[in-house]
């Protein structure tokens, strides 16, 4: 039986973003070989009549060329077509490449963006046959992957930065930015206490602090930044902190707003956690950005183990606290 040059992705769980080759510009890869591995492990090689075969009957490997169309010609340009019904993967005199594989910047090969593929035994000697199916009735066929060596797309580029509101808040008429409207602590040493809205944040090791947003909906359709503004001390005529300790303050939005009788025990759960960022005065700080979820009212959390911080949260934007800014 012919054998079938099953093309795949390497076995370390690549991403298949990374294996698919862009169409546009053409990329091109000339004598490049291939390395099986999974199931069968060896190079891939070929015997006269163009069969691609992994085993002992082979153990030099083979080179191939892709073209800009994802199609494979072996050295001797031979085009590599996958035959009915089996998908054996050959490469065959006169024969138009099967097109629609693609070498990732790691190397991996994919055929229609599929990295799996599959051996099955020639003889009993260690020799495979390669598919991009499992045959049918044969029992002892495996899953390889496969990489090509001495050829590789160029590395994708890199994604744009996320999109960050500035910190420039607009005042007096508060069009670009919302402060807090429902300042709640709760504390675990005194886990059933409702200590109801306060105008202080109040950040130690027991005590966190829960801020309620409401975001108007004159912003849908925009994006929205959580930031954390810490100036110098006195900051304003109107706002002012104590703070000792690492800076060390942990972010998190909670499932649901809290209320005037939210304790430690019974606030909501945590459901997206932004980690720790270490604060020092004189600085700001984007803690997450967001599309706008204009309508709702939202609600985030402020915690420390190594930090004690109390402050006036003002609605002066020039004043120390948890803001979320809109653009």
């Amino acid at each position: 039986m012919r054998s079938t040059f099953a093309l795949s992705l390497l076995a370390l769980a690549a991403s298949v973003q990374s294996l698919v080759l862009p169409r546009n510009p053409c990329y091109k890869c000339q004598g490049f070989t291939i390395s099986v591995s999974g199931g069968v492990t060896g190079p891939l090689g070929q015997i006269s009549d163009g069969q691609n075969r992994v085993g002992p009957n082979t153990p030099t490997p083979a080179k191939y060329n892709l073209g800009c169309n994802g199609g494979i010609t072996d050295a001797k340009g031979r085009g590599c077509i996958l035959t009915p019904p089996t998908t054996q993967y050959q490469c065959d005199e006169g024969a138009s490449p099967t097109t629609g594989f693609a070498i990732g910047s790691n190397g991996a090969i994919t055929y229609n963006g599929n990295g799996e593929f599959w051996a099955c035994p020639v003889d009993d000697h260690g020799n495979w046959n390669v598919y991009s199916k499992p045959v049918a009735g044969q029992t002892k066929c495996r899953a390889v992957w496969l990489t090509a060596k001495g050829c590789s797309a160029p590395p994708p580029p890199p994604p744009p930065p996320p999109k960050t509101c500035p910190y420039n808040l607009v005042y007096p008429n508060g069009q670009s930015f919302e402060f807090p409207h429902l300042i709640v602590p709760v504390d675990k040493k005194s886990p059933n206490t409702a200590y109801g809205t306060q105008y202080f944040g109040e950040i130690t090791s027991s005590k966190s602090t829960i801020f309620n947003f409401d975001v108007r909906p004159a912003f849908k359709g925009k994006t929205c930044s959580l930031v954390f503004l810490f100036p110098t001390n006195p900051p304003s005529d109107t706002s002012s902190y104590t703070f000792s300790g690492a800076g060390n303050l942990h972010f998190w939005k909670k499932a649901s707003p809290a209320t005037q009788g939210t304790t430690y025990n019974n606030q909501g759960a945590n459901t997206v956690d932004y980690g720790v960022t270490k604060v020092v005065p004189g600085h700001s700080y984007t803690i997450t950005n967001f599309a706008c979820p204009y309508g709702q009212k939202i609600a985030f959390e402020i915690s420390s183990t190594d930090t004690n911080l109390r402050y006036f949260q003002d609605y002066n934007p020039s004043a120390v606290g948890l803001y979320i800014t809109v653009c």
